[in-house]
Formats: C-alpha cells, structure tokens, sequence
C-alpha cells in the first residue's frame, strides 16, 4: 500500500487492449505484453479458453472499458492439454473425496485448434464489431516467447 500508484485510475484498458490466457502461475500476463498495470483487460481461466464468461467480459472491454484488440494466448506444458476430462474429474474427485463426474473442465485436446476455434467465436460474436482486431498466440513457459498462430 506504501508505493500503491494506481489512485483514482478509472478502470479504462489504456492500451486498448484485452488478455484472455490461463490461471498458471507461470505467467505474468502483462509481463509477457510488456505493459504495465491499467494497460489491459484481463481475464484468466484453466487453459485460457474463450468461455461464455470470457465472452461476457469482452464484450463489456469493448464497449465500455477501451478495448481494440484481444489476445488469446494459451500455453506450453498446460495441464488442461495433458488430461482428459475423464482423467481430470478422476483426479478431483479422489482429491475431494466425493463424485466429480458432473463438473466440465474445459479440456484441451488440441490447442491450435482450440486456439482458431476461440479466436472464431470472439471475431463472429454478435456484439463484438468487426473492428476490434483478435489474435491468437501461444506463450512458451520456458523461454517467454510468444507464437502468433492465428
């Protein structure tokens, strides 16, 4: 709270820009863009997928909150890529010790093709105009390189 800069920020994306990429620790999202806090919008979930919820708030960066363009960007040695959802509902359920067979978890069974599906459906949503630009990018969690695939 001692050096805390961001008083009387309005909440607006200064960069224009909006972020949806995975919860893993590894990553630094604005790190990896090379902005700074109050740049971007960002929204994190287990394999940086496109969800309803992820839509909801893109759609309100664009409209309300400054945003130009998305970024979508998984990454390498993802444990959403490395179970399937079988395994995964396994893995909880054992974990907490009752039935997890209803829960979804978004596996990822082949990135790049997750990756063109939801930069699809963030470029065909009907709310969000053809002139917010989208792109999809996959982070390496080992060397900080991001890939432009879409």
């Amino acid at each position: 709270a001692e050096t805390f800069s961001l008083e009387g920020f309005d909440g607006i994306a200064k960069a224009g820009v909006a972020l949806v990429t995975c919860m893993d620790s590894r990553i630094d999202p604005l790190g990896m863009l090379g902005l700074k806090p109050g740049d971007a919008k960002i929204f994190r979930n287990p394999g940086g997928r496109v969800t309803a919820a992820a839509l909801e708030a893109l759609v309100l960066g664009v409209h309300l909150l400054n945003v130009k363009r998305v970024l979508v960007i998984p990454h390498t040695r993802c444990a959403m890529t490395s179970s399937t959802e079988v395994e995964l509902r396994q893995k909880v359920g054992e974990s907490a010790g009752q039935d997890a067979s209803w829960q979804g978890f978004h596996v990822v069974r082949d990135q790049r093709a997750s990756l063109y599906s939801d930069v699809k459906a963030i470029q065909t949503h009907p709310l969000i105009p053809d002139s917010v630009q989208v792109g999809g990018f996959v982070y390496d969690v080992d060397t900080g390189l991001l890939e432009q695939v879409v």
